[in-house]
């Protein structure tokens, strides 16, 4: 099969196309840009400068990858990073993704993920894989999605909020500090843990055994009237014998434990 390339569509002399790739009326692939074999771009996709797809993905009419972020003081010599996408991926109607605002950086999107009509993934975000973010998401700079994280409609992202594996926030949430792994959130200002993922933790792949240790934690965590909240994490941190899953759950309420707001990345803002 031979690429399917739209007359009307612009593809600039230094973009690189794979084989099999369909581009419909109206697209445009800027300079540098690399778009994976087997891709489809629908009507009016527009990818920008320096942008890496990888194979099999598929972008939904009106999608914008990879055009300038949106910053105050840009000009026409504004240098910019780039975006890398991985494999599989299907970015549906107006989905806006924009690159690092780092030069030699990048945003990241991984594999197997799903974006739904209008979402938007700023700057410096990275998503990792088996993603779904439901119908007009918007997600801050610097944000990262571990894997499996599912957010239903119209969760707002603050910048630098990390969701951790296979969570889930109900929609509307507006998410203001990270997001510990496995749990369902909801609310704004502040958003609050309701209960555990149980969904997530099946999809995830854990063994009933494995699944009964994350919710015994989450119980100890999240339902225990007394004591001090993080002084319960520590405590649990503290078994050396305890779930893989389980670990990774409290340290990483531990590490956003560290930023005032809630935030871990933030703790690292001034390293660029």
């Amino acid at each position: 099969m031979s690429n399917k390339i739209h007359p009307s569509a612009v593809i600039s002399e230094t973009a690189q196309i794979g084989e099999n790739v369909v581009v419909g009326p109206n697209c445009y692939v800027d300079q540098g840009s690399v778009i994976g074999a087997s891709c489809v771009l629908d009507a009016n996709v527009v990818v920008g400068n320096n942008v890496t797809v990888g194979q099999g993905n598929r972008f939904y009419a009106g999608s914008v990858i990879g055009r300038p972020p949106q910053l105050l003081g840009l000009n026409d010599d504004t240098q910019f990073g780039t975006l890398t996408i991985g494999d599989n991926n299907t970015f549906r109607e107006h989905v806006t993704i924009h690159p690092s605002m780092y030069p030699g950086e990048s945003t990241k999107i991984g594999s197997d993920n799903l974006l739904m009509v209008g979402s938007h993934i700023g700057h410096d975000c990275t998503l990792e894989d088996k993603i779904v973010l439901s119908n007009y998401c918007q997600i801050g700079g610097h944000c990262k999605l571990e894997m499996g994280v599912w957010l239903s409609g119209m969760v707002a992202a603050h910048q630098f909020v990390t969701f951790g594996k296979w969570c889930y926030a109900a929609g509307f949430s507006g998410i203001s500090h990270d997001v510990p792994p496995f749990v369902i959130i909801s609310g704004h200002y502040p958003p609050e843990v309701r209960s555990i993922n149980r969904r997530g933790l099946k999809r995830a792949g854990l063994t009933e055994e494995e699944q009964d240790c994350v919710i015994d934690a989450y119980k100890k965590i999240y339902k225990h009237d007394g004591g001090v909240f993080i002084e319960r994490v520590k405590e649990i941190a503290a078994d050396e014998n305890i779930d893989p899953n389980v670990r990774y759950m409290v340290e990483s309420i531990a590490r956003s434990n560290e930023h005032r707001f809630g935030r871990y990345l933030e703790t690292l803002r001034d390293q660029h």
